[in-house]
């Protein structure tokens, strides 16, 4: 049983600070939901926990020292040439520690026995005595019919997510450190996951943007506020850190207010003090000649009576406990630009099919009326994509007909988030989607979605999935659309983004095609049809 201790880390990018001061104990057991806004320092926090970086500042320790931290990154990286099989041996550690073990026994042949024990433990306690019989029990269970030796960039999108779902329930880490597990997962594998993560016995922290799934497993949640340049350990679960955090904000508020009215009031007594002190003096010169020694008497000690309160006030606002004034958060304000409505009719499918390899997707029959709110649902790979794409008519069809109505201006957030892929500056980018706008324009209005100036200047290619999502976010704001096309919004979107998001989506007035896994968002968006595909079959309700 391993425990995790990192005490006082800090890190940083560039001159700006991300967080400090950090404290964390990972016990045998815990679930520790890792939040906060995009940039805020998460997946560099989990690198450090990792090893995969030095901390700036603190330290980072193991009880036992050899315990294994498996580190599972978001996008998990898809190699040229890398079978299922590898890609599984290297996502559990495996592969790392077959080569040590290699190593060890070529050393041991040689007559050096020093290390080979080691290895052999840690190949051991990783699994890779049975990771093939493992692996092949897991995919057949996942659905992963491709195979062991098929490579990994030859897999559909769904296909990668469940190898990477087998590579997560066959690793057998000391302490897991899970950045973005959730995304990309349909229903049953967040169930899984979910089944997954609360059955561990070992500690885990994990960066997730889907807030039923954080309810459902955390046990903690560590806050990092990159707006007070805080951070906070809530004990409790999700639900208990969303009431604690709401009301530490609220009376830090209160506190802040209260002092400043405190202060305000005595600034205001000292200042009268001192101006009845003033009027006190004046009085006393203009009367000097007076001689009348109890009435120059009875003038001086009121003046000095003035004086001495002023001063006791004085003394009072410099004896008050100073409350910082807590800063205004960043708030992403969304808004969906509407382009004049469409015509009645805004797509239609008329016994469509679609045919990509052995995957058949119809014949579907199906009407977008404007106006429709359709939510889409379905397992990955069952077509849901396709299905968007042949609505859009950007699928060849096998047989059949699609159509897009007329009037109808799409703008869409695409599941690979593909608007913002290339080598250009994402402010030139930008302009190319949007040439009616002035440079000027574009920056103004990518600030306002947290794509400050280190932002614009980057090629698009180079930005974090996060940063391409708000990017693409910021589009629908730039120019308007009719035919809202969102597939799987949420993902790589941070918790406070994806709430403006659902606001924003109130408030559109056109039609709406969602294609989400993230059930709070299914509760949250109204909707008036929904779609779920399964197997290539389309069914209505």
């Amino acid at each position: 049983m391993t425990t995790l201790v990192a005490k006082d880390l800090a890190a940083g990018h560039g001159d700006r600070v991300l967080f400090s001061g950090l404290d964390l104990v990972v016990a045998p057991g815990d679930v520790i939901g890792l939040v906060g806004v995009n940039g805020a320092g998460k997946s560099t926090l989990l690198k450090t926990l990792a090893g995969l970086i030095p901390a700036e500042e603190g330290r980072v320790s193991l009880n036992p020292p050899s315990a294994n931290v498996g580190h599972l990154p978001q996008e998990p990286e898809r190699r040229e040439g890398e079978t299922v099989r590898d890609f599984l041996a290297r996502r559990t550690g495996v592969a790392a520690a077959q080569a040590d073990l290699d190593t060890a026994t070529e050393a041991l042949t040689a007559g050096n026995d020093e290390g080979y024990s080691d290895a052999l433990d840690r190949w051991l306690a990783l699994g890779g005595a049975d990771l093939e019989e493992r692996s092949l029990e897991v995919v057949a269970d996942l659905g992963l019919t491709v195979g062991l030796d098929a490579v990994m960039t030859s897999l559909s999108g769904g296909q990668a997510a469940r190898a990477g779902m087998a590579s997560l329930l066959l690793s057998r880490y000391d302490i897991f450190l899970l950045d973005e597990p959730t995304n990309d997962l349909d229903l049953d594998g967040l169930e899984r996951l979910e089944k997954f993560v609360t059955g561990l016995r070992a500690g885990t922290v994990l960066v997730s943007h889907d807030r039923e799934f954080l309810a459902r497993t955390v046990t903690k949640v560590l806050e990092l506020d990159l707006h007070q340049q805080q951070v906070n350990l809530y004990g409790g679960g999700y639900e208990s850190y969303l009431e604690e955090r709401d009301r530490a904000r609220r009376h830090a508020r209160e506190d802040y207010e209260e002092f400043a009215d405190t202060k305000a009031s005595l600034e205001a007594r000292a200042r009268m003090q001192r101006s009845w002190m003033e009027k006190g003096v004046k009085n006393a010169r203009r009367k000097a000649g007076d001689n009348d020694k109890n009435a120059r008497k009875f003038r001086a000690d009121a003046t000095e009576k003035q004086a001495s309160k002023a001063r006791q006030t004085d003394r009072m606002i410099e004896r008050l406990d100073v409350v910082e004034e807590p800063r205004k958060e960043w708030e992403l304000r969304m808004e969906i630009a509407a382009a004049p409505r469409s015509g009645a009719v805004v797509a239609s499918l008329r016994a469509a099919v679609v045919e990509r390899g052995s995957f058949r997707l119809g014949p579907v029959d199906l009407q977008i009326d404007w106006a429709d709110r359709v939510a889409i649902t379905g397992a990955n790979g069952a077509g849901k994509s396709t299905l968007l794409a042949a609505l859009l008519g950007r699928a060849e069809l096998a047989s059949g007909y699609a159509t897009l109505g007329s009037g109808v201006v799409v703008g869409e957030v695409d599941q690979a988030r593909g608007l913002f892929l290339g080598d250009l500056p994402l402010v030139d980018a930008f302009e190319e989607a949007v040439p009616e706008m002035t440079p000027a324009d574009v920056r103004t209005l990518l600030a306002k979605f947290g794509l400050k100036a280190a932002h614009v200047v980057r090629s698009a290619a180079s930005l974090s999935p996060g940063e391409r999502t708000r990017a693409a976010l910021a589009l629908l704001q730039a120019r308007g659309v009719n035919l809202l096309v969102l597939d799987e919004p949420t993902n790589h979107l941070d918790l406070a983004a994806i709430e403006q998001l659902e606001s924003a989506l109130e408030n559109y007035p056109g039609t709406l095609l969602l294609v989400t896994h993230d059930r709070r968002m299914l509760e949250a968006v109204q909707v008036n049809r929904h779609l779920t595909v399964e197997g290539g079959q389309v069914t209505v309700s």
